[in-house]
């Protein structure tokens, strides 16, 4: 069950950005407010906004855990009663694939891979560091995404898809820098999820205001990718007496069964409630590494308030969930339970690859369809991620 005959295509791949990533086309005015590189007790750290970022605990990536040693740690296998940290194993130096798209595709060869959803490791923390000062946040998505195109593609071969960052804080810069990565050839985006703590206070995304922004995105096709990362969600946290800082492989346990799929529930519930899907109902959102337990939760919710209040909602929620939405499960998920939940034309492979929390080999993920017909098992690790990103005509 470690391959299929057919190619893969997975909606959730990563890089290990490179020291440059947000420096090299960093605006030098904003040089001290945004992302640098200083030196703490004789290791290389990162400064965000002039506080040192711990979102990542080794921003160099050098040396880092193999792919999938996690597996079975995050499968809830763990005898020895290790420490997150302790589970890695033995670092290794960090190989080229994972800066060097030429040699990605050399690997994803190897792999019987087409095609890829490609997202930041590090990146997927900054907005959260860089939400008190927008002029620097859009100056520093701005850089970082001139990078990625620079150094992975938007649209690598047509294989490689690698998702710009956007923030929606303001909906004017968020237009401008739509328009520039579309012009780029970009063909999914990447969105922070929970809700857009504003200078002004805190907002939906699907606030009408935001309609310049999602018109676009649905007139050209884009996909949007809600990838996991630090949505803020640990300032809630801290009125229990928590730490209100997200740290990466630092696990507590409250926070674990408290927030593990807040964020992602409370965007999809607002995307649906507030009315974006029948605004742009061609809109086609993806949530990635953020698992799929939240989904039958969501649909209960829906269906008891929908047919509590039916008149205050603009169509029925569970359709235009089911219609708009396609979630990627983690692979030690019931995925069979949220293929009850949701049709298997909208779920997607993602394996994590190369992250120690996903799958060290990317076609075992079939292993996990166990019980699912040849045509599901096509359409999850294939077809369904692939339709998200037509082929130019």
């Amino acid at each position: 069950m470690d391959s299929v005959d057919f190619p893969l295509f997975d909606a959730d791949n990563h890089y290990y950005e490179s020291m440059d990533a947000f420096t090299r086309y960093q605006d030098p005015k904003m040089a001290r407010r945004g992302v640098q590189w200083v030196e703490m007790g004789g290791k290389p750290r990162i400064m965000i906004g002039g506080r040192i970022f711990r979102f990542i605990p080794k921003p160099t990536f050098d040396p880092v855990a193999k792919p999938g040693s996690l597996d079975e740690y995050f499968r809830g296998r763990n005898p020895k009663a290790q420490d997150v940290r302790e589970a890695f194993g033995e670092l290794e130096p960090i190989r080229a694939e994972y800066r060097d798209r030429d040699v990605r595709l050399g690997v994803m060869d190897e792999q019987n891979m087409e095609g890829c959803f490609m997202f930041p490791t590090m990146g997927v923390g900054v907005e959260e560091a860089l939400r008190h000062d927008v002029d620097a946040l859009y100056s520093t998505f701005h850089a970082f995404n001139e990078w990625v195109d620079a150094d992975w593609g938007f649209h690598f071969r047509e294989r490689i898809y690698a998702a710009p960052l956007i923030s929606l804080i303001d909906e004017r810069r968020a237009v401008e820098e739509l328009r520039f990565v579309l012009g780029r050839g970009a063909r999914i985006i990447c969105l922070r999820t929970g809700p857009l703590l504003t200078p002004s206070g805190g907002r939906s995304p699907a606030d009408p205001r935001y309609d310049e922004f999602w018109g676009l995105v649905e007139d050209s096709g884009t996909l949007v990718g809600y990838h996991s990362g630090d949505a803020g969600y640990d300032r809630y946290a801290s009125d229990w007496g928590a730490s209100p800082e997200m740290l990466a492989f630092l696990a507590d346990p409250f926070k674990r069964v408290m927030l593990d799929n807040r964020p992602i529930y409370d965007t999809m519930a607002a995307l649906v409630c507030h009315g974006l899907f029948h605004r742009f109902p061609m809109l086609r959102v993806a949530t990635i590494e953020s698992g799929s337990a939240w989904v039958p939760q969501l649909i209960r919710a829906f269906k008891k308030t929908y047919g509590q209040i039916p008149n205050l909602f603009p169509e029925d929620p569970i359709e235009a969930f089911h219609r708009n939405v396609w979630v990627a499960p983690f692979f030690e998920d019931d995925i069979r339970g949220l293929a009850a939940e949701l049709s298997t034309d909208h779920i997607l492979m993602g394996t994590d690859w190369p992250h120690a929390e996903g799958l060290g080999v990317p076609a075992s993920y079939a292993q996990d369809l166990r019980g699912f017909d040849d045509d599901a098992v096509r359409k999850i690790m294939h077809d369904n991620a692939r339709s998200l990103v037509p082929l130019p005509s």
